[in-house]
């Protein structure tokens, strides 16, 4: 289930509130600038789907939201803790960062944690299969894949290409409740 916790950067280890309803996460969030939203697939996808099966069954939304930004870019992209990830680009994406365009991501299937570290607070976000979310350009964040990382997603960029992040030195990353597996 998708939720949405709230932390005051001075505490890191109690959120301030939580939620749970789809409603009340997407209002929230829209007050900061961010975009949650839920999509269907067109068709039922089988195991084991191309990345042009996996975009082509969520291509009306896709095409709406691309036209809508300007987004020229898509990359489907896949973790599995059997990919064994180095620990290495594990540890970079638990460092604050931030894009000089939108962060999108759609979950195809799996889930993920973005924190978004916006004025005093921390809106940690979990992503699950359905869940679009939309972190504007410049906002500090990190994304948080879990010790045994599974998901599918699909990225959507101004370019052909993933842009490259800005790590904010001294982030908060270290400091909030880690995706527990």
């Amino acid at each position: 289930m998708s939720s949405l916790s709230v932390y005051h950067v001075s505490s890191p280890d109690l959120p301030n509130k939580v939620l749970t309803h789809f409603d009340d996460i997407t209002a929230t969030l829209a007050e900061q600038g961010v975009r949650f939203d839920r999509w269907q697939a067109a068709v039922k996808l089988q195991p084991g789907a191309t990345d042009e099966e996996l975009v082509a069954a969520y291509q009306g939304p896709l095409d709406q939201l691309m036209t809508d930004r300007g987004y020229l870019g898509v990359q489907v992209i896949s973790v599995s803790s059997e990919q064994q990830p180095s620990a290495e680009p594990q540890a970079r994406r638990l460092e604050e960062q931030h894009f000089e365009e939108d962060h999108v991501r759609f979950f195809v299937a799996g889930r993920g944690l973005f924190n978004l570290h916006i004025g005093e607070y921390v809106y940690a976000v979990l992503c699950e299969k359905n869940d679009l979310i939309l972190v504007p350009a410049g906002t500090r964040h990190w994304f948080d894949m879990g010790e045994r990382p599974h998901f599918v997603a699909i990225g959507l960029f101004r370019t052909a290409l993933e842009p490259l992040a800005h790590i904010t030195p001294g982030g908060i990353a270290g400091d909030f409740p880690p995706l527990d597996d």
